[in-house]
Parts: structure tokens; C-alpha cells; sequence
């Protein structure tokens, strides 16, 4: 029986380890960007050896493809030799075999060689007189050329076929499909919800029926969208390990392998430069700039710190507001400027308190979080003072001289100041009793009760706009 030779990224994981060590090192030292021209210029193994010591990898977490795993077993169990072959750095596929416990012999890059394509052929080529081996990629196929047998995991249908037509197979594992709908996941567009504070103030100017605000609008609605869709695949590729230990989170798309890290690393900055784009076209060029700094110093870092997080978080969606404002002109008031910090605030402590809650009843250990589980009582009652302030300051703008002159009925805005409360200490119950997976905004895009108070208060603000009432 023939050893079987087995390649790791992309075939015994749903990933490259170097994609991750790239993405992995550079953010937790950006500085680390300057040298890789250098170290490249040593040679694509002598990048893989820096990289990886600049990383500690963690092999459980891998996206392992059980299917091969499986393959594996049941050709151990027939006392087949098993070979990890792989253009990984060594130090990473030995931690790997390590940790499977299924391999005889690894065979790895070196800081000197990379163990890819007709390097790899020649080596195996030259320890085994007859092999098999599994592989997934077109850089495999002189290696196939030099095996007695072929196994194709995860590879092209086009490739697969061709390996066939040349090769006397073993065994053929297809590659996972659902790629177009994975990558349109990863951009999270349900998150795009938030980006419908852009057009509150044409709202609270009363100014529903000014065509072109609603174009401007909707210009900065896009360009702010596309750009936090490349921040989020920014974030969940920082964030790979972290994901990977989360029992949800760990089903996103690139914390899982469903679309490659490469991919990701190449569609971030072009969904940035694009959003960027439109931004400077709807005159909104400042404060998207300014979300982008404060959304790559949260994902970096602010994230880790307690409280900081919370205000960043909260910067993130007053400045949605702000550009809105700055793309229609209509500008907010500073007691609604006001009302909006405290709600969002609010919402930002919902949010961690929501992840606290969880990790206590899932028993699971909260990764790139600055806080304790203790603090869950005390962050509560930050965030529950934080909707009784927005309130407050509803309150004052509701009787401020600016809403008189704007509205025919403007007692009747008064009804907003109960009803947002209501629904804010609902998503605070919501929270407590477990109903709250991360995201406020996301929760409430999903729940009735935030749509009957969505409606009830557009309703009451046409009204205002409209009626004139006497009380």
C-alpha cells in the first residue's frame, strides 16, 4: 500500500496558514508591513518562517474539513502510512500533526525552502519510490505527476476533472459549495440597517418631501454601507481566533473557510476605496474618514479596553447621524445630538452586557474583551441610566423653541419620549432574560414589538408635521 502523502492548506484545512500569519501578524504589529518586501526578497519560505514567528497558532481552532479527516482515520486504521506534506512552515504543520495525531512524517517548508510545487514533487519524489497523494490545487499537479495514485479534496471542477482524465484516483472529496452567498454573508448587510440614521435628519427637519436631500441621502447611505462592509471583513479577519472560539461566531464565513482569507484580504480595501469614493462624491468625505480611523482603531485595539469600547461604539453611529446632517444639510440640534449619544450609549452597553450574559450561561471565555464577568451588574446599570438620560434630553428637545417652528402640532412629539423608553428598557429586559445575541440594532431590525414603536412614532412625527391639534 502506497504512503499517502497529504498537503494541509486548502486540502486538510479550510484555509493557507500563510494568508493567516499575514493577516494575524500585521495586526497585531502594523509596523510589521515594512518588512515584508524585504523579507520576500529572502524568498517566499524565509517570509513564512518571519511571519509565522510572529504568530502563535492555536491548531485546534482550525477550520479542519471533516471529510478528510475521516478519509484519514479509516486509512490509518489499515495501517497506511500517513504523510503530511505541506508548503506551511514547519514549526505550524508539526503543531498540526501534533495535535491530529494521525501522521507518521511531516514534510514542511523550511526558512530556506518552500515545499510547493516541483520542490515538494522532487522531495517526495526522491523518499518514496511509489506514493499517493491528496492535494487540492493547480500547483499540486506536478506532484500528482510523480504519484503512483491521486486524491483530489476541495479542488475545481474543472481541476478535478483534468486529475481524473490523467490520474488513477482514489478518492475524491468536492469542494463546499456556497461560496457567492458566503462572500455576500461577510459583508454583513443586515448591518447596513444602521445606516439608516443617514436620513433621520430629514426626519426631524420635516422636511419629507425634498426629493433631492432624499438623493444626497441615499448617496452617503451607500458610500457608508460599502465602507463598514470593509471594515466588518477587516474585523472578522483580526478576529479569526476569537471567532473561532465563539460557538456562533465560529460559523462565519472566513472564521469557518467558506471564503478564503486571500479573498477577504483583497475585497476589504476595494469596498473601502469604493465607499471612500461615493463618500467624497456626496460631500460626506470627513466623517466617513473619521469612522473609518475610529472603526480600525476599535478593531485593532479599542475593542480590548474597557469602556473605550463602548464610546467608540457609540462615536460610530452619532457620526452616521453627523453625516447625514452634512449631506443634506439639515443639521442636527445638540439637545438631539445629545439624545442620540445616550441611546447609542445605551445600546453599546446593551451589547457587551448581551456577550457577558452569554458567556455566563454558554460557560465560554469572551476573547479581545477588557471586561470581567463581574462587571456584568455594574455595566448594566451604566446602560440603563444611559436610556433615561437620552429621554431626558428628548424631553428638552421636544419643548425646545427649534421643534415649535417646525412642527403644527408640536405637543404631540411629546408621546416620543415614553415610547422610545418603553422600547429601550424592552431591549434591556430582552437582554437580561438571554433574548439578545450581540447586536441591539440587528435584534430590533428582527422584533415586532420595535416595529409596532417604529411605525407608532413615524405616525406620531407626520402627525405633528401635518395636524394642528389644541391641547
Amino acid at each position: 500500500m502506497f504512503p499517502l502523502c497529504v498537503d494541509l492548506d486548502g486540502t486538510l484545512i479550510h484555509t493557507d496558514l500563510l494568508h493567516e500569519n499575514f493577516v494575524s501578524a500585521i495586526a497585531a504589529k502594523p509596523w510589521l508591513v515594512f518588512s515584508l518586501l524585504f523579507w520576500l526578497a529572502r524568498g517566499r519560505a524565509y517570509l513564512k518562517a518571519r511571519l509565522a514567528g510572529h504568530v502563535v497558532l492555536d491548531p485546534a481552532l482550525l477550520p479542519y474539513d471533516e471529510r478528510v479527516l475521516d478519509y484519514l482515520r479509516r486509512e490509518k486504521a489499515k495501517g497506511r502510512r500517513l504523510i503530511l506534506a505541506t508548503a506551511s512552515i514547519r514549526s505550524q504543520a508539526d503543531a498540526v500533526a501534533d495535535h491530529l495525531g494521525l501522521f507518521d512524517a511531516v514534510l514542511a517548508s523550511e526558512p530556506d525552502r518552500n515545499l510547493k510545487g516541483a520542490a515538494k514533487a522532487a522531495l517526495l519524489g526522491g523518499r518514496f519510490k511509489q506514493f499517493s497523494y491528496l492535494g487540492n490545487d493547480r500547483s499540486d499537479m506536478v506532484v500528482w505527476r510523480g504519484a503512483q495514485t491521486a486524491g483530489i479534496a476541495n479542488a475545481s471542477t474543472r481541476l478535478g476533472r483534468r486529475i481524473a482524465d490523467e490520474h488513477v484516483v482514489e478518492v475524491v472529496i468536492p469542494r463546499r459549495r456556497g461560496l457567492a452567498l458566503a462572500v455576500i454573508k461577510a459583508l454583513r448587510p443586515y448591518q447596513w440597517v444602521k445606516n439608516l440614521l443617514i436620513f433621520v435628519p430629514i426626519l426631524t427637519a420635516n422636511q419629507i418631501s425634498d426629493l433631492a436631500a432624499w438623493l444626497a441621502a441615499t448617496s452617503a447611505f451607500v458610500g457608508f454601507s460599502l465602507t463598514a462592509s470593509g471594515v466588518y471583513i477587516l474585523n472578522d479577519l483580526t478576529d479569526l481566533a476569537a471567532d473561532r472560539r465563539h460557538l456562533r461566531k465560529q460559523r462565519r464565513p472566513f472564521a469557518s473557510g467558506m471564503v478564503p482569507v486571500l479573498a477577504g484580504i483583497m475585497l476589504s480595501p476595494f469596498l473601502l476605496a469604493a465607499g471612500l469614493a461615493i463618500a467624497w462624491y456626496a460631500g460626506i468625505f470627513p466623517p466617513l474618514i473619521l469612522y473609518v480611523v475610529v472603526s480600525l482603531g476599535y478593531t485593532l485595539r479599542a475593542k480590548e479596553l474597557p469602556l473605550v469600547d463602548v464610546f467608540c461604539l457609540t462615536f460610530l453611529y452619532v457620526v452616521r447621524l453627523f453625516a447625514g446632517g452634512l449631506a443634506t444639510g439639515f443639521y442636527l440640534s445638540q439637545w438631539l445630538l445629545g439624545f442620540s449619544a445616550f441611546l447609542f450609549l445605551s445600546l453599546a452597553f446593551i451589547k457587551r452586557v448581551a456577550e457577558l450574559s452569554a458567556a455566563v450561561r454558554d460557560s465560554t471565555r469572551i476573547s479581545r474583551r477588557g471586561y470581567l464577568v463581574d462587571d456584568y451588574l455594574i455595566l448594566k446599570m451604566m446602560g440603563v441610566g444611559s436610556s433615561f438620560a437620552s429621554c431626558v434630553l428628548l424631553a428638552l428637545f421636544v419643548q425646545s423653541p427649534e421643534v415649535a417652528t417646525r412642527y403644527a402640532s408640536p405637543a404631540l412629539l411629546w408621546v416620543l419620549v415614553p415610547l422610545i423608553l418603553f422600547w429601550q428598557l424592552r431591549l434591556w429586559l430582552s437582554t437580561t432574560r438571554g433574548y439578545m445575541h450581540d447586536d441591539p440594532i440587528v435584534y430590533a431590525a428582527r422584533d415586532w414589538v420595535s416595529w409596532i414603536a417604529s411605525a407608532t412614532g413615524a405616525a406620531i412625527m407626520l402627525l405633528a408635521s401635518q395636524a394642528r391639534f389644541s391641547f
